[in-house]
C-alpha cells in the first residue's frame, strides 16, 4: 500500500504532506494542474500536470502508477471569492472531486484522505469545536466541503471506499528547511500577510474589528503548523490501511490567539514593526474558533509539537528567503 496519489501536491499544505510522505517511505506522484501551486514546490518527485476534469489522464495515472491511496488538496479555498463566484467552487471542489472519486472506484482504489475545513460548521455553538458540532455552514467553500463529506460517506456504504475527512482551523507556518512555505497569490491569510508587512512588502495590515467580546477586542483564532496538519494525514491514512474504515476528525491546536497577539508575537520574532490598521468586522467572521482535537490525540495519536512562537519563526525563515 504504498503508492499514494497527491492531487493538488504542488500547493501549500499538499507539498508539505508529500515531502512527509516521502520521509516515510511511501512512492508519491503529484497530480496538479499548477492553477495555485508551483512546481518547485516539489521538485524532484514523480509529477504529472493534469486536471480532475480530464478522466483520461486520471485513469491513465491510476493504471501506469499502481495507486493504492489518494490525498486531496485541489480545492479552492477563498471564502470571498467563493461567495462571488459559487459556479467556479462547486464545479472544482465538488464536480471535480466527483470525477476523481468515480476514477477511484473504476480502478480499485480504496483509500481516500479528504482536505476538508472548519467552514463546515458555520458558526460556533461551542467554545471548542468536536466532531459531532452542528454542521451549517455559512458560505459556498463551507458548504462544499461540506456536500463532498455527504458524497464520500454514500461512496463508502455504495461502493466500499474508505476516506479519512480531516477538517483543518488555521494551517500557517513553513517547513523548517525554509524550502517550501505559504505562497498564495493574492494572499488572503493572516500570517504572511503580517510577515509581509513586517518585510515592507505591505504598508499596513487591516484588523477586521477590535471590539469583539475577547480578551483583547480582536478575534480568536486556532493556528496550526502545518507540518503538525501533515503528520496528522500520515497517521490518518496508515490508521485506515490499518482498520479499513472510514473516519473524521477536527485538527487544531486546540489553543486559540488572538489577532493582535499573533501581531505582537510576529514583531517580537521579526524585531519589525507592523503597522496595523483597525476596521469594522467581516459579516460572518465569529469571535472564537477553536477545536477540540481530542479524537485526533486519542484515535491516531497524534500530538502538536509547534507552538505558536515557532509557527511564526518557520513562516518568517521561509518569507525572507522564498524559493517561489
Amino acid at each position: 500500500m504504498n503508492n499514494i496519489l497527491v492531487v493538488g501536491g504542488a500547493g501549500y499544505i499538499g507539498s508539505h504532506v508529500v515531502k512527509m510522505l516521502k520521509g516515510n517511505g511511501f512512492n508519491v506522484t503529484v497530480y496538479d494542474n499548477l492553477s495555485k501551486g508551483h512546481r518547485k514546490a516539489v521538485r524532484g518527485i514523480d509529477f504529472v500536470k493534469g486536471d480532475l476534469g480530464d478522466k483520461k489522464k486520471l485513469a491513465k495515472v491510476f493504471k501506469e502508477k499502481q495507486i493504492n491511496a489518494v490525498m486531496h488538496f485541489a480545492a479552492f479555498i477563498e471564502v470571498g471569492e467563493s461567495v462571488k463566484e459559487p459556479a467556479r467552487y462547486y464545479n472544482n471542489n465538488v464536480v471535480k472531486v466527483v470525477n476523481l472519486l468515480d476514477a477511484m472506484v473504476e480502478n480499485g482504489v480504496k483509500y481516500f484522505v479528504f482536505s476538508s475545513s472548519a467552514a463546515t460548521f458555520g458558526e460556533p455553538q461551542t467554545p471548542k469545536i468536536t466532531e459531532d458540532h452542528p454542521q451549517n455552514p455559512i458560505n459556498p467553500y463551507g458548504q462544499t466541503k461540506l456536500i463532498v463529506e455527504k458524497i464520500l460517506k454514500d461512496y463508502d456504504v455504495a461502493y466500499g471506499l474508505k476516506s479519512m475527512i480531516l477538517r483543518y482551523f488555521n494551517a500557517a507556518g513553513a517547513d523548517e528547511s525554509g524550502k517550501i512555505g505559504e505562497a498564495h497569490s493574492p494572499e488572503s491569510h493572516l500570517m504572511p500577510i503580517i510577515l509581509q508587512a513586517a518585510k515592507g512588502e505591505r504598508e499596513s495590515i487591516k484588523v477586521f474589528g477590535s471590539d469583539y467580546p475577547t480578551k483583547d477586542g480582536t478575534c480568536i483564532r486556532d493556528f496550526v503548523h502545518v507540518n503538525d496538519l501533515s503528520r496528522a494525514h500520515i497517521l490518518a491514512l496508515k490508521k485506515m490501511f490499518e482498520t479499513n474504515k472510514s473516519d473524521n476528525f477536527n485538527l487544531g491546536s486546540g489553543s486559540g490567539y488572538s489577532v493582535k497577539e499573533v501581531i505582537e508575537t510576529a514583531k517580537k520574532i521579526t524585531g519589525k514593526e507592523i503597522k496595523t490598521e483597525y476596521v469594522a468586522r467581516r459579516a460572518g467572521d465569529p469571535a472564537v474558533l477553536v477545536a477540540d482535537s481530542a479524537k485526533a490525540q486519542k484515535v491516531l495519536g497524534w500530538q502538536i509539537s509547534y507552538n505558536l512562537d515557532k509557527i511564526i519563526s518557520t513562516a518568517w525563515k521561509w518569507e525572507t528567503s522564498r524559493k517561489y
